[in-house]
């Protein structure tokens, strides 16, 4: 019986290990397949144009250029504004989202407050239906009056119904009754949402925040839309857009008749802004990775 007993425990360990070590198999291949599209960006933003024409994209530049990355860098105080615009855009944006989206998913899935179901449905309505553009432009230009203003990148950005929902999926899971201590110890409402609610929804604050900072940062539609180009410093995002279209107007016009412009670099050019883009978030997200993949675990069971 004892031998019996050790031999299930040795295939039981061995199953273990086979299925672990099938998993970490599985997850290092899945990373390398998430990592290959963005070394095949870097390697060719310093690639030359010529030899992306005449062997493709590779991930080890054939013939190696810095000529895009000088372009894209021609202005380095355009560059530097625009870095600061989209840096203060993402963190005011970023924090104002966050508490806004913290506090409404707090009140709805609150047991005690009354109107919880029908402001759920509006807020809900919102991902099925919108107004369309043209009012939606209306409301900023004419009756905001926010033309050329940067709150016009930075209000639309505050409030996300999918956002809303996972918060509030998220706090539902903290029991009613911590709630109702605090109330009987004379506890009002915002102060037991910023003491009690707040320190305990930490990986969904992270998860939502890094949602609404990649939104601001990659934000480049809004800013074509209300900011002119008559504004010095525009979004980053919007800024690289206009250096890429720039780049290509310039090759294929009739105009452009050197060999200087006919070879512009534009392909490596938009991978280059690609990196420059993408560089500040891969910085970023070690930070916040552990609270980002326990705030979408925990959100998707209690939910």
């Amino acid at each position: 019986m004892e031998n019996t007993g050790e031999s299930r425990s040795i295939r039981n360990d061995a199953s273990g290990i086979a299925v672990k070590a099938f998993g970490y198999l599985f997850i290092s291949i899945f990373a390398i397949c998430c990592l290959l599209p963005f070394l095949l960006v870097l390697g060719t933003s310093f690639t030359a144009e010529a030899s992306i024409k005449k062997f493709g994209f590779n991930f080890w530049p054939r013939e190696f250029s810095t000529f895009a990355y000088k372009i894209v860098f021609e202005n380095p105080d355009l560059m530097i504004g625009s870095y600061i615009v989209t840096m203060a855009i993402t963190i005011v944006g970023t924090a104002a989202g966050l508490f806004i989206v913290a506090m409404t998913g707090y009140a709805l899935q609150r047991p005690d407050f009354g109107y919880r179901n029908g402001i759920s449905f509006f807020i809900y309505f919102t991902t099925l239906f919108s107004g369309g553009l043209v009012p939606f432009y209306l409301l900023m230009t004419q009756y905001l009056s926010l033309k050329d203003n940067y709150l016009a990148v930075l209000l639309p950005g505050l409030l996300s119904p999918f956002l809303i929902i996972m918060m509030k999926s998220f706090v539902r899971s903290i029991p009613h009754a911590i709630t109702e201590s605090a109330k009987i110890d004379g506890a009002g409402d915002f102060t037991i949402f910023m003491k009690l609610i707040l320190p305990m929804t930490t990986p969904a604050l992270a998860t939502i925040g890094l949602f609404i900072a990649l939104g601001y940062w990659n934000e480049w539609y809004n800013s074509m839309l209300f900011l002119s180009p008559d504004m010095e410093y525009r979004p980053l995002q919007l800024f690289l857009y206009n250096v890429v279209t720039s780049a290509d107007f310039i090759r294929n016009s009739s105009a452009a008749s050197n060999v200087e412009l006919r070879d512009m670099p534009l392909e490596s050019m938009k991978m280059a802004t690609a990196v420059v883009a993408t560089g500040p978030v891969i910085l970023f997200y070690p930070f916040v990775q552990r609270y980002f993949i326990k705030g979408i675990t925990v959100g998707a069971v209690k939910g």
